[in-house]
This record gives C-alpha cells, sequence and structure tokens, in this order.
C-alpha cells in the first residue's frame, strides 16, 4: 500500500498508476510557467503511455528505497494534481540523505501550499525515511522557490556554477540543506536499513 496523508487544504498521495493522465495534465497545463526552472523533457514526455511507465516505475523505485515521489491535491478537488514533490537519489549508508525538487499550479502560487505540503513530506522523510539530510538545489534567479526554503529551515551551502543545463542553457544553482534534527545515530550502524512504509 502507498502512503499518503493529509493537511489542512491538500491531499497528499505517492505517484501510482492512475496519476499517469492527471500528472499529464498538470504538465501541459504548467509548461510555460515552469519552463524556466525545468531540465528538458525527455522524448515521448508529452504522451500519456510515457507518464504511464513513469507511474510505473515509481512505485517500484519507492518499494526498493530510491524514491518518494508526492502529488498533491486540493481537497475540494481531488482529482485534479495542483502540484508534485520528488525526494530522489535516496542514499543509504554514511550519506542517509536525498535530493528534493517541487513545482506548484502557476494558479495556486502565493497561498503557502507548497509550504503546506513540504512540510508534511519533509516530516515523513525524517520520521518515516529516518533520512539525515534532504538537499534542495535553485536557480538564482528563483527567489519565491529561496524563500520557501528559507522557511523551512534550510540553509545555505554555497554556489555550484553551471550545475544544470535548463532553458537553453547551463544555469548555476544555489546549494540548500536540510538537516534531520531527530536523527537516530543508531539508523546508520543497522545492518537492515529503513524501508519505506504506508506509516505516516
Amino acid at each position: 500500500m502507498l502512503p499518503s496523508m493529509m493537511t489542512d487544504r491538500l491531499y497528499v498521495e505517492h505517484m501510482a498508476a492512475h496519476h499517469a493522465v492527471p500528472l499529464l495534465e498538470f504538465l501541459r497545463r504548467n509548461q510555460r510557467h515552469l519552463a524556466p526552472w525545468d531540465p528538458p523533457h525527455p522524448a515521448g514526455s508529452d504522451r500519456p503511455e510515457y507518464w504511464v511507465s513513469q507511474c510505473a516505475r515509481a512505485v517500484e523505485e519507492f518499494a526498493d528505497g530510491m524514491v518518494a515521489r508526492w502529488l498533491l491535491f486540493e481537497r475540494d478537488d481531488p482529482a485534479r494534481i495542483v502540484g508534485r514533490i520528488n525526494y530522489t537519489q535516496i542514499a543509504r549508508g554514511p550519506f542517509q540523505s536525498c535530493m528534493l525538487g517541487y513545482a506548484i499550479d502557476a494558479q495556486l502560487q502565493g497561498r503557502g501550499l507548497m509550504h503546506e505540503a513540504l512540510a508534511a513530506t519533509i516530516a515523513y522523510a525524517f520520521d518515516v525515511l529516518r533520512l539525515h539530510r534532504i538537499q534542495a538545489n535553485y536557480v538564482p534567479d528563483n527567489v519565491r522557490s529561496g524563500r520557501l526554503l528559507q522557511r523551512l529551515g534550510f540553509r545555505k551551502e554555497g554556489l555550484a556554477t553551471k550545475y544544470l543545463y535548463i532553458n537553453g542553457a547551463w544555469r548555476d544553482h544555489v546549494l540548500t540543506a536540510l538537516i534531520n534534527p531527530g536523527f537516530d545515530d543508531s539508523v546508520f550502524f543497522c545492518e537492515n536499513p529503513p524501508r519505506p512504509s504506508a506509516a505516516g
């Protein structure tokens, strides 16, 4: 069973097979809005069958402890995806860390919905997945994203020059990270690392 959670205004569900079409609709609706911040999309990503395969892959990779990919729905409209949050590159051993990426519908910016969803999923990453560190990087021009991460407690760690190819050029990125204040060091030494679960 894949995990889900509820916040004051949102349903937050892990990506699954039935999300393929509404996820494609979200991306089409926000193509211009997300273009300045997103890397180029793979060939075929404008077709439903591509997202069917991606949703299936997300389920498999969650079961393998590699990713946690969340989709956001307003509670009064549970069929329409309004955002996504990805925890990827989950690494165990001496890292116990992951990378964070996120996007919100252009029409819903400025309402605090992404802050609300990130607070909930960060708690899951720390309390259920028991990660030690979450890294999030953003283009310096994306001031809104920088402020959001700062409000969530992420600290700036540096600047990576020409870090990622976005919107026709190699873009610098501000590097930030959030450390789990309640991390149990004994997890690092256990023989069987934590596995994802539906508990939240």
